[in-house]
């Protein structure tokens, strides 16, 4: 793509994230500062709709950038404000408490507020904690309850599908024998004692504690992502008025665990994330993005937060808000 070409595609997107109308070809002459004919912005206009960057909706003679149009935009032609003092301000003043939880809920809130979209902050893993006590209950021949009380207090109640029935009994029997030789042991150290328990033994019995364990590590692990902010979807207009879609999205919100496995791989990224449309695989809309970005506690990354809003968002003061709520965040646990 030319110059010229990338000009009037920049001109293009910023506008229809402004003011959501498709843009067409006089506007984008009087805004583009280019000094070429109207027949020359129709040519590079039917161009980029050729290549995929822009598409016509219904009969307009106005053009609305797709998917790809946002992802060229976002990757190499954006120009990224830097965040305004009263924001900064607010978010640091919103980031002070001692406290952990609160620290996250703010988080959340402060991306909400300052985006007017949804924000969300995944809670830190949790990589110290011990079993106090597991027990295995019945509920159908193979469906089985597995209750994982933790050395915090904490109670999991957790679902695991066996490959075999197993009775009452036995069940009984792999509670008492993980609650004699695992309490007080993490997770990782019971994973690895299993483990190394299996390679002598690999009986019915161990790999249905095997699978209780990777349910409670991967809980243990994942405790949950918070959301804040959820409804600001409700008043964006192409979200709105996708009913079925914007559905898809809130019980996507419900369950989380599409949000939380997001989340974590963006954990393992450095830097700012950009999930436009269907990228991420797990949002439902083409007309939604995700800003993602890791956050630290001791040099050491323990989260991702972001936001969520519609595609059609102004990315260039979305990435910053992001970006510096994750320092700030990362300088308050570091500091607590």
């Amino acid at each position: 793509m030319d110059k010229r070409a990338q000009i009037l595609l920049k001109t293009l997107v910023e506008h229809y994230i402004s003011d959501g109308q498709p843009i067409g070809s006089r506007t984008l002459l009087q805004h583009s500062g280019l000094d070429v004919s109207p027949a020359t912005i129709r040519h590079v206009m039917s161009d980029l709709e050729q290549l995929g960057f822009i598409a016509s909706p219904h009969t307009s003679a106005g053009r609305v950038p797709t998917q790809k149009g946002y992802r060229l935009f976002v990757d190499t032609l954006l120009t990224v404000q830097p965040l305004e003092a009263k924001a900064v301000n607010q978010l640091k003043s919103g980031l002070s408490s001692p406290n952990q939880n609160e620290l996250i809920a703010s988080a959340a809130d402060m991306l909400s507020q300052l985006t007017q979209f949804a924000g969300l902050v995944m809670i830190p893993k949790r990589k110290t904690l011990s079993f106090k006590h597991l027990e295995f209950l019945p509920l159908t021949e193979k469906r089985i309850l597995v209750i994982i009380v933790t050395s915090d207090g904490n109670v999991q109640n957790r679902i695991i599908l066996s490959d075999k029935p197993y009775s009452a009994g036995e069940l009984t029997q792999a509670s008492n024998y993980f609650n004699a030789n695992f309490v007080g042991f993490t997770f990782e150290e019971v994973q690895q004692k299993l483990h190394a328990e299996l390679k002598q033994m690999q009986t019915d019995m161990n790999r249905l504690m095997t699978t209780a364990l990777e349910t409670s590590t991967n809980a243990a692990d994942s405790d949950g992502v918070v959301i804040a902010g959820e409804r600001n979807l409700l008043q964006v207009d192409e979200l709105s008025t996708n009913v079925n879609s914007l559905r898809k999205l809130f019980e996507i919100f419900e369950r989380r665990a599409s949000l939380m496995q997001l989340l974590d791989n963006s954990q393992h990224a450095e830097g700012i994330q950009i999930f436009i449309g269907g990228e991420s695989g797990y949002l439902p809309l083409d007309e939604c993005s995700m800003v993602t970005a890791p956050y630290e506690a001791d040099g050491q990354v323990v989260g991702t937060l972001g936001v969520i809003g519609p595609t059609r968002m102004a990315y260039e003061r979305v990435i910053p808000i992001v970006d510096v709520t994750a320092k700030l965040l990362s300088n308050a646990l570091s500091n607590n």
